[in-house]
C-alpha cells in the first residue's frame, strides 16, 4: 500500500487517489480491480487486472487494516473526526504492519 484517500466510491475519490500518486511521482503499472465503474472510466484497459483471487487477497489486507485500527469504526470510543489523526494513525500502522518500521 503506497497511498490512500478517504471518501465514497466515486470518480472524484478515485481521481483524488490518482492525483496523490502523481504528486508523489508514483507510477502504477498494474491495478488489481473489481468491476467498479470508476476503474473503467479512469484507467486504460491495459493497466487493469480483474481477478477475484488477487482481489480477495488484497481485501484480506484491508480487513486486517479495519480490524486492527479500531478508530476507523465510527461506533468505537476512539473514533476521531480529525482527518489528520486518521492519516497519521493509518500511516504508522501501514509502516509497521507492511514494512516492519517501528516508530517508538
Amino acid at each position: 500500500m503506497v497511498a490512500f484517500v478517504f471518501g465514497r466510491r466515486t470518480h472524484q475519490t478515485f481521481r483524488r487517489l490518482l492525483a496523490l500518486l502523481e504528486s508523489a511521482q508514483i507510477t502504477v503499472s498494474k491495478w488489481i480491480t473489481d468491476a467498479w465503474w470508476a476503474y473503467f472510466d479512469c484507467l486504460d484497459q491495459g493497466l487493469r487486472i480483474e481477478s477475484k483471487a488477487l482481489l480477495q487477497s488484497l481485501e484480506r489486507k484491508h480487513l486486517t487494516l479495519r480490524t486492527r485500527i479500531k478508530r476507523l469504526a465510527r461506533k468505537t470510543i476512539c473514533f476521531s473526526k480529525s482527518v489528520d489523526v486518521h492519516d497519521t494513525v493509518i500511516g504508522l500502522f501501514i509502516n509497521q504492519f507492511f514494512f516492519g518500521i517501528q516508530h517508538y
